[in-house]
């Protein structure tokens, strides 16, 4: 781990242990952390990609209200996300393997679950997704990685997100799985998800272009930590 995210880690080390000191929350406890963080998670994660509903109006449609004027498709990316992020909630609970089937199940556009067999390019990004005819095997090659790496999991959740994003395997959808995925990787491990806001995405994207460009995943790594020292303290504000 480099030496600039030494403090950054202790930090998080000592949070988290006392996080799980409090463990186990109730489920009243497990219920609001989740439902608060939830509407945040699905507006920011659909924002970044586009879609036009607000905050408020995210809330709204996970509430079932039809918000006149915005398009069916934003409504559905909002559910659509919500049914991802409880799945991804469940896969924690009940401890289940990552696998494959697990990523083809997260994915929840209209081609759910089906690798893309067309070419596809990320508007300004730097690096090519990618030919269709590679993506089987290397989300093979890549998942089975993922099980045996045993660095720090912040640092091998991020990693995986990275290299996700350089397979992109779907022809729609790939960065909401990618962050759903993050999340995921993230719980398994006791750590709290996170939520990588809208005004954040600039440094988003510059930190995915970083490691495709200068091989380097350090901004990304320190990103997500940060963003899961945050959601550690609004635990402890919450709670």
């Amino acid at each position: 781990m480099p030496q600039e995210f030494a403090a950054l880690f202790a930090r998080i080390d000592s949070l988290k242990e006392e996080l799980d000191r409090r463990r186990p929350l109730t489920a009243g406890e497990v219920k609001r952390l989740q439902d608060e963080f939830l509407v945040e998670f699905t507006y920011s994660s659909n924002a970044i990609e586009g879609n036009t509903l607000t905050l408020r109006e995210t809330a709204m449609v996970l509430e079932g209200i039809t918000v006149e004027g915005k398009p069916l498709k934003d409504h559905l990316e909002a559910v659509g996300h919500r049914d991802a992020s409880r799945y991804v909630q469940q896969l924690v609970a009940d401890k289940t393997p990552f696998s494959e089937r697990v990523v083809r199940e997260i994915h929840s556009p209209e081609d759910k679950g089906v690798y893309r067999r067309i070419p596809v390019r990320i508007v300004g990004a730097r690096h090519e997704p990618l030919q269709p005819y590679l993506v089987p095997l290397q989300m093979e090659r890549l998942i089975a990685e993922f099980g045996e790496d045993r660095r720090c999991p912040i640092h091998s959740a991020t990693l995986f997100h990275l290299k996700f994003e350089g397979v992109h395997p779907f022809v729609d959808g790939n960065r909401r799985i990618g962050r759903l995925i993050l999340n995921l990787a993230l719980m398994r491990h006791g750590y709290p998800p996170i939520n990588v806001k809208y005004a954040d995405r600039r440094r988003y994207y510059d930190c995915v272009d970083t490691y495709y460009r200068d091989d380097n995943a350090e901004p990304m790594i320190g990103l997500v930590a940060e963003y899961v020292e945050e959601r550690l303290k609004q635990y402890y504000r919450d709670l």
